[in-house]
């Protein structure tokens, strides 16, 4: 400002010297307002290059150093730089801020797009993309009711009631893989709305699991109950000679029995469920694991069988001397589970093979095979599922719970074991589990015995206590 009003003096000062000049040639006064409107020209012409300066300056699109450097325009050039400056920084913190918010609505799991009033596409992350098979650059601002043709949807879009969701099938549902997406709209800003989507279809299944679980365990519940509660009224109310009072009480044990066992694998499900996978610090003799499913399948099998004699042919072949790290129960149970299986439904004098190998890649490979009905091709994939039976008349009849390959899935991952099933329709099946080499342990690499002999239940010392220790275990 300073710098302003001396350069105004100094324009009067040219004026009065001007004026002076002048006097020679006008009347005094008259030169002397000649000499001032000069100088006032000469001011306001020095101000509008400046300010014709700053103009220029401020039509770039990305104003740069130029423009007035001194004076009152320079001064404002100055801090309108400072403020565009500021701006810019500003807009650039903006949208940064914006780009992360967009990354993690990207990297939601969730579907999430942005309509405008017009329901039509803003903005839309790729889950949504992919939940209602849209290209986000595509169908950017097409109507969303256009693109999503579901009839639910669309009621729902023109019902404008989004206080709950709806649930839809998604863009890849298939009869034969069913995927189901719960939506619901929310409504913000000027008429806008916000579109979430979520993948609810493992949920949907697991809901549908619970209540064929429900449904199954009360079944198999209530089959044995009402046959126990027709023997106990049949008790109560008429009066029956010795041998049919054994008769019924012996019916009423098997129906005991068969409620007991299922109790018992219901726990045995729970258990591996909700318990941590096992280590490798305690190791199994394969050896004595082995008899011991021999024992029991000698034993089933005479139990089955008329006279008490064996009616199945068995063949068991243990082929590796050493041990499995893991849970003994556990493989014991799965393992048990396979070849009762086997027994149960396996014709009599059937050839029922067992056997235990290991592979060239280090795994140790435990089959069953047996000559029993086979089992349908459409029927092997759901074997491992609760309650699954391919003849529930026949299960009934051989007292099976229809939980036993469920728990030998469950031990199997729990142990990193992969199950395989194969099964030709009147030739037999072959069930097999295959661990994973680092949880097979030679005996000849087993050399801290003290590890080994800290299982209680497989003492490296005493193979003749094997049997037993595993029937005390069961």
């Amino acid at each position: 400002m300073l710098g302003r009003f001396i350069f105004f003096l100094g324009c009067l000062s040219a004026g009065a010297a001007l004026g002076a000049w002048l006097d020679t040639y006008w009347p005094q006064r008259q030169a002397l307002a000649w000499g001032l409107l000069m100088a006032a020209v000469l001011w306001m012409l020095q101000d509008i290059v400046r300010a014709g300066q700053f103009l220029s300056w401020l039509r770039h699109d990305q104003p740069n150093e130029d423009g007035p450097k001194a004076g009152v325009w320079g001064d404002i050039t100055s801090r309108v730089r400072r403020l565009l400056r500021t701006r810019e920084r500003q807009t650039s913190e903006s949208q940064a801020r914006l780009h992360d918010f967009l990354s993690a609505m990207q990297a939601s799991p969730n579907g999430v797009m942005l309509l405008d009033g017009g329901s039509h596409i803003e903005w839309c992350n790729q889950t949504s993309a992919m939940h209602f098979g849209l290209d986000p650059k595509r169908d950017l601002m097409q109507t969303i009711g256009n693109l999503v043709r579901d009839p639910g949807f669309a009621s729902y879009m023109a019902a404008r009631d989004f206080r709950s969701s709806m649930t839809m099938p998604g863009r890849d549902s298939t009869p034969s893989r069913p995927v189901t997406l719960s939506v619901q709209l929310h409504p913000y800003g000027d008429g806008r709305k916000l579109l979430l989507s979520r993948d609810i279809t493992l949920l949907e299944q697991a809901e549908a699991m619970r209540r064929d679980f429900v449904a199954n365990v009360s079944h198999e519940i209530r089959t044995p109950l009402t046959v126990l509660a027709g023997f106990v009224e049949t008790l109560q109310t008429l009066k029956l000679g010795e041998s049919e009072r054994q008769q019924y009480l012996a019916l009423m044990a098997q129906q005991a029995d068969r409620m007991q066992s299922l109790v018992s694998d219901l726990l045995t499900l729970s258990r591996l469920e909700g318990s941590a996978p096992p280590g490798v610090d305690a190791l199994v003799s394969v050896p004595a694991l082995m008899r011991q499913l021999e024992t029991d399948a000698l034993s089933l099998s005479q139990v089955m069988g008329e006279a008490g004699s064996a009616d199945h042919q068995f063949v068991f072949d243990c082929d590796f001397d050493g041990f499995l790290a893991g849970t003994a129960s556990e493989l014991f149970s799965a393992m048990g589970n396979l070849v009762s299986n086997a027994v149960r439904y396996t014709p009599a004098d059937g050839h029922i093979t067992v056997s235990i190998r290991p592979r060239a890649d280090g795994c140790l490979v435990f089959s069953v095979a047996d000559t029993g009905p086979g089992i349908a091709a459409e029927h092997l994939g759901r074997l491992t599922e609760r309650f699954y039976r391919v003849d529930r008349s026949r299960s009934r009849e051989t007292g099976g719970t229809g939980l036993g390959l469920a728990i030998v899935k469950h031990v199997a991952q729990r142990h990193g074991a992969v199950l395989s099933i194969a099964s030709t329709m009147g030739r037999g099946s072959v069930f097999s589990l295959v661990f994973p080499s680092q949880r097979v342990v030679l005996a000849a690499t087993a050399s801290d015995a003290h590890t080994a002999k800290s299982n209680p239940f497989f003492p490296l010392d005493a193979p003749s206590s094997d049997a037993a220790a595993i029937s005390g275990l069961v």
